[in-house]
């Protein structure tokens, strides 16, 4: 919120609002009218919805209060939409991930990227993007998960700083 060089700009923070919080919210209106167009299938089902937010909208560390609020709106819209939604056959979840070997993490040193994964209880290293897809192939398949946010961090609990 404040720098050696002053107040943070708003630009800022409106910019990580649109992209991790619009963001979902435009996929979804854009997405939804079609899948509750479609016909259903057995169970009355017309699609599920996976939105992705961060472990920082639990534990947002120092700087990270943008990027926390917006993940944050990500979880708590997870429920209200869910509900809506359920009418239409539609279910919404969220994966809430911690540390990821994502290609902004490819982008750090070896060194530094170990030391992240080291700080992760167990398994102690950066999550596979494999295990991600993982979990959201079994939220699709899985009817009675709705309207939740799971965790996918190994039991990590980011540190203030």
């Amino acid at each position: 919120l404040l720098s050696s060089r002053g107040p943070l700009p708003m630009e800022v923070f409106d910019t990580g609002i649109k992209v991790n919080l619009y963001g979902p919210i435009h996929v979804m209106r854009s997405v939804v009218p079609g899948m509750s167009a479609s016909d259903p299938n057995e169970d009355g089902e017309r699609g599920a919805i996976v939105n992705t937010a961060s472990v920082a909208a639990y534990e947002g560390q120092v700087g990270q209060a943008g990027y926390s609020a917006s993940k944050g709106g990500v979880v708590a819209m997870t429920l209200p939409i869910a509900r809506e939604l359920a009418a239409y056959g539609i279910r919404v979840n969220t994966i809430a991930p911690g540390l990821f070997l994502t290609p902004m993490m490819h982008q750090l040193p070896e060194k530094a990227r170990a030391s992240l994964g080291e700080q992760v209880p167990y398994p102690s290293r950066l999550g596979d993007p494999a295990e991600y897809a993982h979990l959201v192939t079994h939220i699709v398949k899985n009817q009675m998960l709705n309207g939740e946010t799971i965790r996918m961090d190994g039991a990590l609990r980011m540190a203030p700083r």
